[in-house]
């Protein structure tokens, strides 16, 4: 068995075709207070200057650069792979088109010291807040500037909305890999961490480390008709984030009876987008709870379905004139 350089963190960036982003993170990182890491990076299936980019790097860079390509299979594949190849203990993913203060990695690591060492087997994760280009914070705070808890937790009981940011244990990472029987489909992250949250908790902080360079549309038409896209286009895992939570999640039902009625709605969505039939829908959902709430919610799941293909049909209807 061949023995890894162990660091402390696995910085992990997958990218498919970000050459004119993915500079961001490089520029990060080389700004970093804190210099144990690495930096690796899954390539899923780039074409344009990326290897190029990443080579010119490799060979001024004062930390280690790791680089993998490989065939376009999807994020989850990337993640599961860069999971078993990391060096660091802590493996903190950072897209490819984001940006982090300079501080991060020192901060990460004094909030994960911190967790007592008889409790930080109990731990998976420390989890901070992000800011967008503007520096205009995304989202909402955790409801103390330091707190433990879980991320199914923060969500139902807590409400806590928008983007965040943290690392998990490698060790926990390899334990809890991503659903991959869909290859090329995306699958939401929520999946695996609502799944390691059963067992393990994080320590949330009210720091803004990450900066999340957001999407911006034109007009409300235009965010709608994109929407509507990636919903026909590639529903698979989003219709897996919201059966999961149906079946896996309803004890926070309680704290959050509208969030579980939408997942209702989003599960026959975009599972009809993926063509799963509505006999094969219910026969998914595993407790009486889910089944009555995706009955009560169906018919607002087929208008969304319907509205979804009526918007792609628009956007196919503009490209041809």
């Amino acid at each position: 068995m061949v023995q890894h350089h162990l660091t402390t963190f696995t910085v992990f960036t997958p990218t498919h075709n970000r050459a004119d982003t993915l500079h961001r993170v490089y520029n990060s990182l080389c700004q970093q207070t804190f210099r144990d890491f690495e930096w690796l990076i899954v390539d899923d299936g780039s074409v344009d200057k990326t290897e190029y980019i990443v080579t010119q790097w490799q060979a001024e860079a004062k930390f280690p650069i790791h680089y993998h390509w490989q065939a376009n299979q999807g994020k989850a594949v990337a993640a599961n792979y860069a999971a078993q190849k990391a060096n660091g203990i802590l493996f903190l993913p950072l897209d490819s088109d984001d940006a982090c203060v300079p501080t991060a990695l020192e901060r990460f690591y004094f909030h994960w010291q911190s967790i007592p060492e008889a409790e930080r087997q109990k731990f998976s994760a420390v989890t901070c807040l992000c800011m967008d280009e503007n520096g205009q914070l995304v989202g909402t705070q955790f409801p103390t500037d330091i707190m433990d808890s879980n991320s199914a937790e923060i969500w139902y009981r807590y409400h806590v909305q928008g983007e965040k940011w943290g690392f998990q244990r490698t060790d926990i990472m390899r334990e809890y890999l991503f659903p991959t029987d869909a290859a090329g489909n995306h699958i939401p992250e929520g999946i695996v961490w609502n799944a390691i949250a059963k067992k393990y908790q994080t320590r949330f902080v009210n720091e803004i480390l990450r900066i999340y360079y957001q999407k911006h549309y034109n007009n409300a038409q235009q965010r709608r008709q994109s929407l509507a896209s990636t919903a026909i286009k590639d529903p698979y895992g989003r219709a897996v984030w919201h059966r999961t939570a149906l079946n896996d999640d309803l004890r926070w039902f309680r704290y959050a009876p509208l969030q579980f009625a939408r997942s209702a709605v989003h599960f026959a969505r975009f599972s009809l987008n993926h063509g799963v039939s509505i006999p094969v829908q219910y026969s998914e959902l595993t407790n009486w709870l889910a089944k009555a709430l995706w009955l009560i919610m169906l018919p607002l799941g087929l208008f969304v379905h319907w509205r979804d293909k009526s918007e792609v049909a628009k956007i196919s209807k503009t490209d041809l004139r």
